[in-house]
């Protein structure tokens, strides 16, 4: 990591259909090797999923899954004098978004089903109704903060 100056920020676009960057967001995290195609058409046939089973908007859904996962608190290590502290801290909101689609994509991706666009239908509105994998991710999280609230004076 550079020390001179702070990479500048990519600016992401949104997608062609909901116009969202957030759907964007999901779709870049839910790629793997390459496959675009194959993580936008996840994606929307998560969507279209969502949409049959609440009669809803699903990018209401979606956004609201990702601001129910994302953690408000996070715990870093912080080594000092022989001892190594887990020291609590805010949590930026670009990083808690980013943290908040990795903890709903990996417990998604750990489900147990055949493909992929019904587990993540699943996990969003799980996820949308304060239960799931990455809301308890999320608790952890804050409960890992909350124990370790002694240690806040060693902050960065």
């Amino acid at each position: 990591m550079s020390r001179r100056n702070a990479p500048k920020k990519r600016p992401i676009s949104s997608d062609p259909i909901y116009r969202s960057r957030l759907v964007s967001m999901v779709i870049s995290h839910i790629l793997k090797n390459g496959k675009k195609s194959l993580a936008h058409r996840i994606l929307y046939q998560a969507m279209k999923n969502i949409e049959e089973k609440t009669e809803k908007d699903p990018l209401k859904i979606l956004q609201q899954a990702v601001l129910n996962a994302t953690p408000l608190v996070e715990v870093k290590a912080r080594r000092i004098g022989g001892s190594t502290y887990q020291v609590p801290r805010e949590v930026k909101p670009e990083r808690g978004t980013a943290l908040a689609l990795r903890w709903l994509l990996s417990s998604a991706r750990k489900r147990p089903g055949r493909d992929m666009a019904s587990k993540l239908t699943n996990e969003l509105l799980d996820a949308a109704n304060e239960v799931g994998n990455a809301i308890r991710k999320r608790e952890e999280t804050h409960r890992m903060a909350e124990a370790n609230k002694a240690f806040s004076h060693y902050r960065f």
